[in-house]
């Protein structure tokens, strides 16, 4: 249920709406008739409209200042005392000043009776509120869900700047470690580090990017990590319909998985490293695989390991929560990454 604990705000629609209801009902209320029109001997049409206007000041009255003061406020027995306070006076005019004036020799001679009042009063009122009621909660939903959606842009965000500095963290030593042994290495490490940089400071700005650019991005930032295991194993990776793919994806996702391979096998393995990297397309349905080798014993003394993952499982479940499969398979031996993901319209 919606919470409404504050003041709803004033929409410059609302007052059309409301207009257009209170006109609706007025249409409604005139044809049922007034009870005492057999006795009436002024206009039908007037006497509507001051009856019914009666009852849209009781209903305003309830809607813009006991809802906002009491209701939504959970002040819920304030709030009960003061529609009882505000129906009386309701039908006090109606009895004691409106039937005097429009119905002198009928109904302003006597009082009918509670109940006859409350059945000319309520179902007026209660229309008019009930609408009332009915624009501020879905206004408050929409406040709700515009407040979920920056919430989660804000997280998405500070999951993606996460990517930069673990990117540098694990980069730098490799490029210190080069150009202390002066390596020819040097320049392309820092080449490639600038490409992939200047890609995640300006084009991952927007939630998405082509398809193309991501895989281009990705071959760049495969090469780097490949010259940190310098020939102590083998590295695959295989592009089937991808390169020129203009379809909108997530930056930065698949980026995580090949990081994690990488460094990984590099931490616990001397040689006989083994990395295999598969993205294909088909249709709209991207297929993405890593599988690296890996050494159990010798990798749980590393406390890093996770902090990608944890960061792309998220990533995907806000952006894909509906389109995507993603399967992390680890043995003694290799951890395995399979993705399928539905690309469509951004």
């Amino acid at each position: 249920m919606i919470n409404l604990e504050q003041k709803p705000s004033f929409s410059k629609w609302e007052i059309p709406f409301q207009l257009g209801i209170t006109s609706i009902v007025f249409i409604f209320y005139t044809y049922r008739g007034n009870p005492a029109e057999e006795h009436v001997s002024v206009s039908l049409s007037e006497s509507h409209f001051v009856f019914f206007l009666n009852y849209v000041a009781g209903a305003f009255v309830m809607s813009y200042y006991l809802f906002p003061k009491f209701l939504y406020k959970k002040k819920y027995w304030q709030f009960f005392l003061s529609v009882v306070a505000l129906i009386a006076v309701v039908i006090f005019m109606e009895e004691a000043v409106i039937e005097k004036i429009y119905f002198p020799e009928y109904r302003g001679r006597y009082f009918q009776g509670v109940f006859r009042s409350l059945i000319d009063v309520l179902p007026v009122m209660i229309i008019l509120c009930g609408f009332k009621l009915a624009w501020d909660i879905i206004t408050k939903e929409r406040q709700v869900d515009e407040l979920k959606a920056s919430i989660k842009e804000s997280e998405l965000r500070f999951l993606k700047s996460q990517i930069n500095p673990h990117f540098l963290f694990n980069n730098l030593n490799n490029l210190y470690s080069h150009a202390l042994e002066n390596s020819p290495k040097t320049p392309q490490i820092i080449l490639e580090m600038s490409s992939i940089l200047r890609y995640m400071l300006y084009e991952c700005r927007n939630e998405y990017v082509s398809l193309k650019n991501e895989v281009l991005q990705l071959a760049h930032f495969v090469a780097l990590y490949e010259m940190q295991i310098e020939g102590r194993g083998t590295v695959k990776f295989s592009k089937t319909n991808v390169e020129s793919a203009e379809l909108p994806i997530a930056p930065l996702i698949l980026m995580v998985f090949v990081e994690n391979a990488f460094k990984h096998s590099a931490i616990n393995q001397m040689d006989n490293i083994s990395i295999d990297i598969s993205i294909a397309l088909e249709g709209n349905h991207l297929y993405f695989e890593c599988t690296n080798s890996y050494q159990k014993e010798e990798e749980e003394n590393t406390d890093a390991k996770g902090i990608g993952l944890e960061n792309v499982k998220q990533r995907l479940a806000y952006i894909y929560p509906n389109a995507h499969d993603l399967l992390l398979e680890q043995t003694e031996q290799y951890f395995r990454v399979v993705l399928k993901m539905e690309l469509g319209e951004k």
